[in-house]
């Protein structure tokens, strides 16, 4: 017998194997006809999959998130049989084809190469499969079955490898005509597909490998309705317009350039304004919070970061220097290396720090520590670097150097949960300066783990509780922790709506232990600390290039690289325009002014490009009167202002960060 435990607790009783088309059935006709799938003992099922064994299940309807992974992964299929089609079945090869957080995408080794032009001919034979409403149908294969079904298509042989042997192999059919090794589930006809659309064309290293062979990816998405759909081209429509790459260019704030390497960023003038003014606002409110500004090194021994765990579980992602002592004339080297092979094997090993933790841990073991002096709270901007792969590195968003605003807290258990409130209204501070939105998860202990379940509950209790006597929102995210602790991360909303990884604060069980880090509690015993690692901002990187897609370039005030510009409407008028810019500038103002000899309109054409906030225009009234009109990019005209009067308004805005 099959006993089914629905989420309110009541059960079902099958004699036999069953299905989710079956268990909606018995519950409301209605479920029925909406049931696409359903998470079954926490695994994502399909209608039609056979359940043999009891458990619990949660029927999934097109109204629950999980829903669109169906539908996509549904729509990537569809893809795949039309590309077949259209340029032939033994001549395309497949790769993958899963769903993404805002779509779906699927890899082809082609015998054309296809653009963006091609995509409307790719739709409107996915159209002509969606309107004929193909059946989706899984079947469970033997391996020798699927070896021989893929034989030509060395993808899927290598993915078919791949399965461990205690696992079901299974294809899915779409129609009579199309299969592909998939563990599914999805959607039970390609007519349930109504609103999707083709996006973009991209390479694709095969498994993500540059040493593979490149790929031709499509992209795509999918929606329930063609409403949803509609919202989330206007969205991505809107999304082009703030690409901080774009801005960034057109604004002049930073650069990356192949001469020095793919994903190190430098700051031009204009972005770093705006990277100091950040600076000097954490700063001051890290002050304000009784944190201790401390650097450190940029490369540190070997040995430390394998201490520290992150050379076992990181080095990938590490840059490595040998260090070979030598004397100042002994000349290392040759013209083709800067080390030879004989004395890099006697070097001794560097890393660059892909992290500051190990660094902050030193600073805190070089003196013994009473519970007197608990919390102890670290802060520095560390620079850190990361190997990332090329195909993944993004403008600002994901580099291979960055800055952080890294902190650490050292404090007795009990001082936990004041510690997690005083981090969290710290980024409360932080999010509402900026006018950002956000969204909390709290990570709790996952399968592998160390330190001890008492100590886990404690932690997760104070992180619970420091949340909920502020009165926070939250969500719980099982298993979502560190291995080392649990953890809050604070997803940032930007203007349109998505989603950026924001603050985050995470408990360390882990390199208190690594490192012995003791300090001596009030009965003369040592005691192991906690250790909170936190970031406000994360990555300035990252927060900036978010920061421009938020505010699509016009930066508040405060912020702006150049706050007003004043526009003289000729030349004559020049001698009180740089009266105007002289006060300007002596009151703090970053002040530009246009003395170029162009028309009034090509000027202000010019500012509101380059996203000034204020433009002061002066002519013969102005001159006259000792004013200046003024016009706000934000705000419009605002008319004939005295010259105060308007440092008065500005100053304020900048003061209030407003």
């Amino acid at each position: 017998m099959v006993v089914i435990e629905l989420p309110d607790g009541s059960k079902l009783e099958f004699q036999g194997p069953t299905t989710v088309k079956e268990i909606a059935g018995k519950i409301a006709k209605s479920l029925e006809k909406n049931a696409v799938g359903a998470v079954f003992n926490g695994e994502l099922i399909d209608v039609h999959t056979p359940i043999t064994e009891s458990g619990r299940i949660r029927i999934i309807t097109p109204k629950d998130p999980e829903s669109l992974e169906i539908l996509r992964h549904s729509a990537a299929h569809l893809l795949a049989k039309a590309v077949k089609k259209l340029y032939g079945n033994n001549e395309v090869k497949l790769g993958i084809g899963p769903a993404t957080q805002e779509g779906f995408y699927y890899d082809f080794d082609l015998p054309v190469s296809i653009s963006e032009e091609d995509l409307p001919k790719i739709e409107a034979e996915m159209e002509k499969i969606v309107k004929a409403k193909e059946p989706f149908r899984r079947e469970v294969i033997s391996r020798e079955k699927a070896r021989e079904l893929f034989k030509n298509d060395p993808y899927k042989l290598e993915l078919l490898e791949s399965i461990p042997e205690e696992e079901e192999v299974s294809i899915y059919w779409l129609g009579e005509d199309f299969f592909d090794l998939c563990k599914g589930p999805h959607v039970e006809h390609a007519g349930q597909i109504k609103a999707f659309k083709l996006l973009s064309v991209a390479g694709a290293y095969w498994r993500g490998d540059s040493r593979n062979k490149m790929l031709q990816r499509i992209y795509g998405t999918a929606f329930w309705k063609k409403k949803e759909l509609e919202e989330f081209l206007h969205r991505l429509e809107e999304a082009k317009k703030r690409d901080h790459r774009v801005l960034g260019k057109q604004l002049d704030l930073f650069g990356i350039y192949e001469e020095a390497g793919p994903g190190l960023v430098f700051w031009h003038p204009n972005g770093a304004i705006i990277r100091q003014e950040i600076e000097q606002w954490v700063e001051e409110e890290h002050r304000k919070r009784g944190y201790q500004r401390i650097y450190t090194p940029h490369i540190m021994k070997a040995d430390l970061w394998k201490r520290s765990g992150h050379y076992n579980f990181y080095r990938e992602n590490m840059f490595f220097v040998p260090v070979v002592e030598h004397d100042e004339e002994e000349r290392l080297g040759n013209d083709e290396v800067p080390l030879t092979c004989s004395e890099i094997e006697k070097a001794h090993w560097y890393a660059v720090k892909p992290m500051n933790c190990p660094g902050h841990i030193l600073i805190y073991k070089s003196q013994v520590r009473s519970y007197r002096d608990l919390p102890i709270r670290f802060f520095e901007f560390g620079t850190v670097y990361r190997y990332e792969k090329s195909g993944s590195l993004h403008g600002l968003l994901r580099v291979r150097g960055f800055t952080q605003d890294d902190g650490h807290i050292f404090c007795r258990p009990d001082q936990l949960k004041e510690e997690i409130q005083g981090v969290m209204d710290y980024i409360m501070d932080l999010l509402s300066t900026f006018k950002l939105d956000y969204v909390i998860n709290v990570g709790t202990r996952p399968e592998k783990f160390i330190g001890t379940e008492e100590a886990w509950e404690h932690a997760t209790n104070a992180l619970i509780e420091a949340l909920k006597e502020r009165g926070f929102e939250y969500n719980i995210v099982e298993g979502d922790g560190a291995f080392y602790g649990p953890k809050i991360d604070i997803a940032v909303l930007d203007a349109i709506g998505r989603k950026w990884d924001g603050p985050t604060i995470q408990v360390d069980f882990n390199l208190p232990e690594r490192f012995d880090l003791t300090y001596v509690d009030r009965d003369g015993q040592k005691k192991r600390p906690v250790m909170v690692h936190r970031a406000i901002m994360g990555s300035i990187e990252r927060f900036i290039g978010l920061l421009i897609e938020h505010y699509a370039g016009l930066f508040p005030t405060w912020l702006a690289p150049v706050q007003a510009v004043i526009i003289p409407v000729s030349d004559k008028y020049l001698d009180y325009a740089d009266e105007v810019y002289a006060k300007l500038k002596e009151a703090g103002i970053r002040v530009k002014l246009d003395d170029e000899s162009a028309k009034v309109g090509y000027k202000i054409r010019k500012a509101e490009t380059q996203k000034i906030p204020y433009m002061l225009i002066v002519g013969e009234r102005e001159k006259e009167n000792q004013t200046v009109s003024v016009r706000s990019k934000r705000e419009g005209d605002l008319g004939e202002m005295e010259l105060q009067q308007f440092l008065d308004k500005i100053l304020t805005e900048i003061k209030e960060k407003a």
